[in-house]
């Protein structure tokens, strides 16, 4: 059996070995489409100009 340094001393090498591997997670947010107009709404490019003589 080891000697009880021996052991603590592989369990802090094994515990700085996985903090350097382990990586900080960043969560990246959603971006929200904006909603669809109904196709009842004209649009504005879809405006126009009506001329009427009198």
């Amino acid at each position: 059996m080891l000697p009880p340094f021996i052991i603590e001393q592989i369990r802090k090498r094994e515990e700085e070995l996985q903090q350097r591997y382990e990586q900080p997670q960043l969560e990246i947010p959603r971006v929200v489409p904006p909603p669809r107009r109904n196709k009842e709404e004209p649009e504005e490019a879809e405006r126009g100009v009506i001329i009427v003589e009198l």
